[in-house]
């Protein structure tokens, strides 16, 4: 029964990943809600506008005239003009298309003049919505909605306003253009148009529905592999491989699925674009004997192709393309931005079903009745046929316990903070973290566990030390827990949190500390040290043990490795095969045979060794401030064969020949 075999489990990266996702995205199933309530809003706004909207179709008039032109002028100048040798009559029609252009250029500089008038409004209203909800739900994602977000609605709203006005009074302008040619032309240009048009508006609103689940599944991906990438040798040190490559490949399922629903309903929209502007261009040639023997003139016939292909088309395309991709994404940002949501990725969170924690000290401040961990009948064994590493362990701690977990080598400890963690499932019985069964996300989100090789990623250290908060730390709070784990003379040799950090310069203790000082400042309540402080002398992990332990609304399980950790706990959990034994320090050393033989395997002295070596020839795991050259001492830190130098014990004084 060893829990040596498999790796020891529990990552920061492994953590913030099940704490930010809590269900698979589907790709074909519809997101409730989309663009119903939005288009209501939206017609509200333009109805409060009128005047703009008013003053906007004015100036597009202009825009109308010049595609009138942009066929009908070309017509006359061929069956006036040039067709009967009048050449001037041809190039006075040609004048009158280019001022045609002139008069639509002017219009269209009006007319942004106008949009602007029209969105700028919207992103007042928007920016009121943001800030109030930041000041009133003290909201962390306010800045990301005030700084992104509003400008993407901005934008994409004015991109809207465009194509879908630019594409009404082009078709208005043609197909006045084309009546006054011929109206027979109408019977050829008007029904497929028409047809392209319903048929796009058919597919508006699945492919809305479509392009956000798509996003929404891009997004959780984004964040998957956001938090995945800067720790893979964490991952790969702990274990972790196999559950972060199933989550993963979830989400790249989830997003292909979206993909994939998302092409199909695409199909139609590029075949409503085939029907309504490139069908009409096919019907016009295949009918051109039959309109020229209907009295349709060969000028007439120029300027519907022209109608078609120069006006038509063009604003047939933008709007397809406009309101099929920008229509779909200024609807994910207004529901973002609605009220009661969360803007950015933490709208996700509530969608989700996950829980978003408080801070620490408001957990504190509010009475908790649920118990900070709660153990019944626990039973877990690394196979079906292998023996049990923890049978029917029952356990509950209340809030703000401090528990230290001891026991021989491989007997299960860090199987044990692997099951609380929820990156181990029981075979049998259930566990709860602050009342939240075990796996879950909301129960993930309460706990945070520090693992033996803890990780330090190239960045700040502030940026390292942040690495689970959602929320900008403050520097004051940052330095607090810098100070109270023990890490300050670190930051400042480092020089200070904004200096850089490389991993591979820090010692093993060094990261150690960092990555403390990272729990300490989580927003996680229950707190796992997994032989968290092997590298640290006994002085310093007294010190950050303490401070977890005064941690406000905090509780501490630590996986011990020296009986002093033992001896600062209120509570011991002496852990021996199946059997266990629970109770303070002095009872246990009364009424358990095994925690008295572990107390006796150590001795006072100035070097405290593991309690897991239990080695009578003295062999300390790491060097310590204690460790004199008196010829008892001997550091396991170098290949055989090899003597510690002196400069690597930390007292500096030699090891005495040996």
């Amino acid at each position: 029964m060893s829990d040596a075999s498999p790796p020891k489990q529990g990552v920061d990266v492994a953590e913030r990943v099940g704490v930010r996702h809590g269900r698979p995205f589907g790709g074909d199933g519809p997101v409730p809600g989309v663009g119903g309530g939005v288009c209501v809003r939206g017609l509200r706004f333009l109805r409060e506008r009128w005047r703009v909207v008013v003053r906007l179709a004015g100036w597009s008039v202009l825009e109308t005239g010049q595609t009138f032109l942009t066929g009908y002028a070309p017509a006359r100048a061929l069956d006036a003009g040039f067709l009967h040798g009048r050449a001037g009559i041809g190039l006075g029609w040609l004048a009158v298309a280019g001022l045609g252009v002139l008069l639509g250029a002017y219009g269209t500089a009006r007319v942004y003049a106008a949009v602007a008038a029209l969105v700028e409004p919207l992103r007042d209203r928007l920016v009121g919505r943001v800030v109030e909800r930041g000041v009133r739900e003290a909201d962390g994602g306010a800045l990301s909605g005030l700084t992104q977000q509003v400008e993407i609605a901005r934008d994409t709203f004015a991109g809207l306003v465009m194509v879908s006005r630019s594409f009404v009074f082009t078709a208005v302008g043609a197909l006045v253009g084309l009546f006054s040619l011929a109206p027979l032309l109408l019977l050829v240009v008007g029904p497929p148009l028409l047809a392209g048009v319903a048929l796009f508006a058919a597919t508006l609103r699945p492919l809305a529905r479509r392009q956000e689940a798509f996003l929404v599944a891009d997004e959780a991906l984004a964040d998957q592999l956001g938090a995945v990438c800067p720790g893979l040798r964490d991952i790969t040190a702990t274990g972790a491989e196999e559950r972060i490559a199933d989550d993963t490949a979830e989400r790249v399922d989830a997003e292909l699925r979206a993909a994939r629903s998302l092409a199909r309903w695409g199909v139609l929209r590029v075949a409503a674009l085939a029907i309504g502007g490139r069908l009409p261009i096919v019907l016009l040639l295949a009918a051109a004997p039959w309109l020229l023997t209907h009295g349709v003139t060969t000028g007439a016939l120029v300027g519907a192709l022209a109608y078609v292909t120069q006006s038509l088309l063009p604003a047939l395309r933008n709007l397809v393309h406009g309101l099929g991709i920008s229509g779909a994404r200024l609807t994910v940002v207004l529901r973002r931005l609605a009220p009661g949501r969360q803007t950015g990725h933490a709208a996700e969170p509530e969608r989700q079903g996950i829980h978003v924690l408080q801070p620490l000290s408001a957990h504190h401040d509010r009475s908790i009745p649920a118990p900070a961990l709660t153990l019944s009948s626990v039973t877990f064994a690394y196979g079906p046929t292998a023996a049990p590493v923890l049978e029917n362990l029952d356990l509950e701690l209340p809030p703000g316990t401090h528990l230290a977990v001891v026991g021989p080598s491989g007997i299960g400890k860090s199987t044990l903070t692997a099951l609380v963690a929820g990156l181990l499932e029981p075979r049998g019985g259930t566990i709860r973290v602050c009342g939240e069964p075990v796996p879950s996300a909301a129960a993930a989100a309460r706990r945070v566990l520090i693992p033996q090789e803890a990780y330090v990623f190239t960045g700040t250290v502030a940026e390292n030390l942040a690495h689970l908060r959602a929320d900008p730390v403050p520097e004051a709070e940052l330095l607090a827990a810098v100070e109270a784990v023990g890490l300050g003379p670190l930051v400042e040799a480092l020089g200070g949190p904004g200096a850089r950090v490389d991993p591979a310069a820090l010692s093993t203790g060094e990261r150690q500390l960092i990555a403390l000082a990272r729990a300490y400042l989580s927003y996680a309540p229950l707190a796992l040290l997994d032989e968290a402080t092997c590298h640290l002398d006994p002085q310093a992990e007294a010190r950050a043990e303490r401070a977890f332990a005064r941690r406000p609304g905090g509780t501490l399980v630590v996986v011990a490795h020296r009986i002093s950790s033992a001896r600062r706990a209120d509570r011991v959990l002496v852990m021996d095969g199946r059997g266990t034994a629970y109770g303070t320090h002095d009872a246990l050393l009364e009424d358990s045979p095994l925690y008295r033989d572990l107390v006796g395997s150590w001795s006072p002295g100035p070097s405290e060794p593991a309690l897991t070596l239990r080695d009578a020839d003295r062999v300390d795991a790491v060097a310590g401030p204690g460790l004199a050259g008196d010829g008892r001492h001997v550091v396991a830190h170098r290949p055989v064969g090899q003597v510690q130098a002196s400069r690597d014990l930390r007292d500096g004084r030699a090891l005495g020949g040996e």
